[in-house]
């Protein structure tokens, strides 16, 4: 059966994520309410602004929604604010919000819009030269002893995963490059039960 992975519409890259799943040969649900969530496999948690983000998600009533995806361990994959939204711990900000992974995480670390930059990482289990475009970057600045490093730039750590979740501060889906969807999809049919 083909696996299906949503893609939270309430805000951010929408369409880049699904070009790059549909890509990756899987069925991808554009999410807008709540109750799509129970559709899907995984999930992926677009950029966008993290606060904004934290307000429609509330507005519209996916919050308990989202937690119970969480606490299946259904994988979701956050880019940019979507790794905001999964962190244990904000430094000097608001109150964390998902608190799915063992990570702290630092808003707009790399600076404001106009300090945006691409660079070219060694990911781990991905590939030694993804492309990755940082708008308005967060670091994840600690992680817990369960959640693994996959990449660091200038030696911050950017991207992280633990166990299903996956959280990078930048945005893959902006390139051609669709390798780390992938590596996501692959996460979303690891966890898929084994029928027979």
């Amino acid at each position: 059966m083909m696996l299906k992975i949503g893609v939270l519409a309430l805000q951010g890259a929408v369409r880049e994520h699904v070009q790059s799943l549909e890509a990756n040969d899987v069925d991808v649900v554009v999410i807008k309410r709540p109750e799509q969530l129970q559709e899907v496999d995984g999930l992926v948690f677009p950029g966008g602004e993290s606060t904004t983000m934290r307000r429609l998600i509330n507005k519209y009533g996916f919050f308990e929604e989202l937690q119970q995806f969480v606490n299946k361990e259904k994988p979701i994959f956050g880019t940019c604010a979507g790794a905001i939204l999964m962190a244990r711990e904000l430094i000097g900000d608001e109150d964390p919000f998902l608190k799915a992974m063992d990570i702290a995480v630092e808003r707009n670390a790399f600076g404001r819009q106009r300090e945006s930059f691409e660079a070219t990482l060694k990911v781990e289990s991905v590939g030694d030269d993804i492309e990755a475009v940082f708008i308005r970057a967060p670091i994840i600045s600690n992680v817990g002893q369960s959640v693994d490093v996959l990449a660091t730039f200038n030696g911050q750590v950017v991207a992280a995963q633990q166990g299903p979740f996956l959280a990078c501060s930048f945005h893959p889906e902006l390139t051609e490059d669709r390798r780390f969807h992938q590596y996501f999809v692959d996460i979303v049919r690891k966890q898929q039960p084994v029928v027979g």
